[in-house]
């Protein structure tokens, strides 16, 4: 979800308590900058509006991996969820994972339908 800035694209990376040793993934770049709303797209295969600039290489389970948002010029960036394979496998059609932020500004990963999504994750930024 795209909320009051914008994204040009997005990493997926295995990350590292130091960060020479951090791991990209996959990496793709959105054919436009993109706006409000929400915008989605499949690890498996470029989608239409996206190009795979590093393309997904296996995922290994017990891995975690971590995918967040990004801006060519560094002026904003999303907030990242990070996930692992049985994560991943756990999602059904419909549903998000995402890293919301309570009214005391605790972070915690949940799982809700888009709908939800949608009608929260600008909220919760």
């Amino acid at each position: 979800m795209v909320c009051g800035y914008h994204l040009d694209g997005a990493t997926l990376y295995v990350d590292s308590a130091d960060t020479d040793k951090e791991v990209t993934v996959g990496e793709w770049t959105a054919d436009r900058r993109l706006t409000a709303g929400l915008t989605t797209w499949s690890l498996d295969a470029p989608a239409p509006g996206w190009t795979a600039t590093e393309p997904l290489t296996p995922l290994v389970a017990g891995t975690s991996y971590t995918l967040y948002g990004w801006t060519e010029d560094n002026t904003s960036s999303s907030r990242s969820v990070t996930f692992t394979l049985a994560d991943r496998d756990r999602l059904t059609p419909g549903e998000v994972r995402y890293e919301a932020v309570s009214d005391s500004g605790e972070e915690s990963t949940v799982t809700v339908p888009t709908a939800e999504f949608k009608a929260r994750a600008c909220q919760d930024m």
